[in-house]
């Protein structure tokens, strides 16, 4: 929603604008007397929540949609960039960063409480119960990103007048998250007026709803494994399969649309229209589909590669500019390359986001007129895929970690192939939706799944308990592309999937890596290797949001070096 802003620069209000603690954009935006604040209807406000949240989450899309995921793809070695996000330089100041937490904070967060507030007031507890779900969902992602955050003291100047948020421990906020979720759990339950279509990810479905909480709460006991025993409440939410999302259709997402103007497609959809491309596609993500690892999933290609990817080249096509990475139609960049091809343009060369996840293009493999591969307009592809907060999939990787790891019962195997399987069923469920006008097969039972599938099954077979581990985490990592948060904690915590180190002399020898051998028509032969380094340690959260430092009172210092401020369940 667009909102008449209003500048109250030096009033108490707009202090508190600027620390992220009460007024929100659309609290501010909406009143012309900010001691007489008009109530604005739930049915307004949670549309608007929810979409800020997933801007918060998601990629970069200019200034209007700023997310979490423009980093962290980047740290999970999905996406390649040129920007400070290459070898893990984001500061407190990373646009996307100072963005993204200004977003949740008087963005989302802001109308989450408003919403708990005046519902609460109106007897509207459906309402209630929803912004509880998401306040705590909210907060369990900055925890897991930053790992101390404003949290008890957060958004209440009308409540308790505190102008400068405390930042809580991470430690003291994940229990009060399993409480709010139980809470809202409970509201729901309490009657009040549907929010039908107001509620962009459920339709105001309370059964939906309470399945989410659920799963959420699965979620966060399985992040703090490794730091107390969960496997009382663990074991609880499993008894009840029912009561956790347990369809495709029952993932918690947020549904974008086609609309141009006011933009309301995926912001990862971003570099479709756009003059300047800045998204490449991580060889190491890649190479991992292809089969091409030595390590993991070797000589397994992906059939998910042509739904991921969209390649502008054919195999013989020559680039625009002289190549980094290309491995016939693939071209790329790598991570902390200083090689002398890295920063040419590559625009109609490059590899694209396909339909999954940002609702591209399907690489079809269609040629223009001369022969060559068709090239990206901003037309090319629908811009619809959603937002994926929490999906079936993710509950079943969920359980086989938990099964792996002795705290849970049952088959971990088989619960990896249900996930592996319904992994499949998710992109289908996004072509459907974001499909804009191709002939685009269905994965999901195919005879190149089956055999996927059966192919990582072996593997498994063969693995220690540490390997099983790494497969189900590395297949969680391939069925996630395009929302890094969660990806971000399992590696953090685990240690997996093994990602790219500019350092590991077996992935880089002597400080290069090489692309395939026989990749560029262009040079025949050997491609030369590509220089690469890492200028700073792995970041074990980010760093605050710098302007939040500058401007709160309360605010801790700076991190001096994220690689040693690790979330409280990194052990």
């Amino acid at each position: 929603m667009k909102f008449l802003r209003i500048n109250i620069k030096y009033s108490v209000f707009w202090i508190c604008f600027l620390f992220l603690t009460s007024c929100t954009k659309s609290f501010l935006d909406v009143n012309t007397d900010p001691n007489n604040p008009t109530k604005v209807s739930l049915n307004k406000l949670l549309p608007t929540a929810q979409q800020h949240l997933a801007f918060s989450l998601g990629f970069t899309r200019g200034s209007e949609a700023i997310g979490l995921t423009e980093i962290l793809s980047v740290y999970t070695h999905q996406v390649t960039v040129r920007e400070s996000q290459d070898q893990y330089n984001a500061t407190g100041e990373n646009f996307s960063l100072l963005g993204a937490w200004d977003d949740i904070y008087s963005g989302s967060l802001q109308d989450l409480e408003n919403i708990i507030s005046q519902g609460t007031t109106e007897s509207n507890m459906v309402y209630v119960g929803i912004a509880k779900i998401l306040k705590a969902y909210a907060f369990s992602q900055l925890v897991d990103t930053f790992a101390d955050v404003p949290f008890s003291e957060a958004n209440k100047f009308l409540e308790t007048g505190v102008i400068f948020p405390k930042y809580d421990k991470g430690q003291d906020v994940y229990p009060s998250l399993i409480t709010l979720l139980d809470e809202g759990i409970q509201d729901l339950d309490k009657g009040g007026s549907d929010p039908g279509a107001s509620d962009i990810m459920y339709q105001g479905s309370v059964e939906k709803w309470k399945k989410a909480a659920n799963t959420i709460k699965l979620k966060l006991y399985t992040q703090i494994r490794l730091t107390q025993d969960v496997s009382g409440p663990v074991n609880q939410l499993l008894s009840n399969p029912s009561a956790l999302i347990s369809s495709t259709e029952e993932g918690l997402m947020f549904y974008y649309g086609t609309t141009i103007s006011p933009d309301d497609r995926n912001p990862g959809y971003s570099d479709y229209p756009a003059g300047q491309k800045t998204h490449y596609q991580s060889p190491w993500f890649y190479e991992i589909l292809k089969g091409y690892n030595e390590t993991i999933l070797t000589n397994n290609e992906d059939p998910r590669i042509p739904y991921y990817f969209y390649t502008q080249l054919t195999p013989t096509e020559s680039a625009q500019n002289p190549t980094e990475y290309r491995d016939g139609s693939f071209l790329s960049i790598v991570f902390g390359s200083t090689g002398p091809n890295r920063d040419f343009s590559q625009d109609q060369s490059m590899t694209l986001f396909g339909i999954y996840p940002v609702g591209g293009r399907y690489d079809d493999g269609a040629l223009d007129g001369d022969g060559n591969k068709v090239k990206i307009t901003p037309t090319s592809g629908s811009g619809a895929a959603p937002y994926k907060f929490l999906t079936y999939a993710d509950r079943l990787y969920l359980e086989a970690e938990l099964i792996n790891a002795g705290i849970a019962t049952g088959d971990a195997k088989a619960k990896l192939n249900a996930a592996i399987t319904e992994s499949f069923k998710q992109v289908d469920y996004v072509v459907e939706l974001a499909n804009a006008g191709q002939t685009i097969p269905t994965l999901a039972g195919s005879a190149a799944v089956t055999s996927y599938i059966t192919k990582v099954m072996s593997e498994y077979d063969a693995k220690s308990t540490a390997g099983k581990l790494e497969l189900i985490l590395t297949e969680k990592w391939i069925a996630a592309f395009g929302s890094s948060v969660d990806a971000y904690s399992d590696y953090r915590r685990t240690g997996f999937p093994v990602l790219f180190n500019p350092r590991n002399p077996a992935q880089a020898p002597g400080g290069k890596f090489q692309p395939p051998i026989d990749g560029d028509p262009d040079n025949p032969g050997a491609q030369p290797s590509i220089p690469v380094q890492q200028s700073r340690d792995y970041p074990l959260s980010l760093p605050f949001s710098q302007n939040d430092l500058n401007a709160n009172a309360n605010a801790p210092a700076q991190k001096s070096d994220p690689s040693k401020f690790p979330v409280f369940w990194d052990k």
